[in-house]
């Protein structure tokens, strides 16, 4: 079993900076990819970026270039640092782990708002 624990939403205005955390314990040992997700009201949950632990990332386009997803050395920690917020960006942010045998995980999700 894998807990996560996500930190670090909030309000912000348009073109400010948020950086996401999600905290890792429990079976860290079988972590494999981690990432972020995010839904906004009345849509699909959808993919904000990955990371291996090789560190290859991957992101969604409407993201590339403005935020980055990095680990911690201990490969534990998963933060996404968001830059150039929009307001198409609001929605629940939701911290994902995948282990090495495919068990998948989630945070509670922390909500981010881009408003003026």
């Amino acid at each position: 079993q894998v807990q996560l624990v996500e930190s670090g939403g909030g309000l912000v205005q348009p073109g400010e900076s948020l950086r996401l955390s999600c905290a890792a314990s429990g079976s860290i040992f079988s972590i494999g990819i981690m990432g972020w997700y995010r839904q906004a009201p009345g849509k699909q949950r959808e993919l904000v970026a990955t990371i291996t632990p090789g560190d290859t990332r991957n992101y969604a386009d409407s993201v590339k270039g403005r935020f980055t997803c990095s680990t911690d050395d201990a490969k534990n920690t998963v933060y996404l640092q968001m830059n150039g917020l929009k307001p198409e960006d609001t929605a629940r942010y939701y911290c994902y782990v995948k282990t090495w045998t495919s068990s998948e995980y989630w945070g509670q999700g922390t909500q981010v708002t881009v408003s003026s």
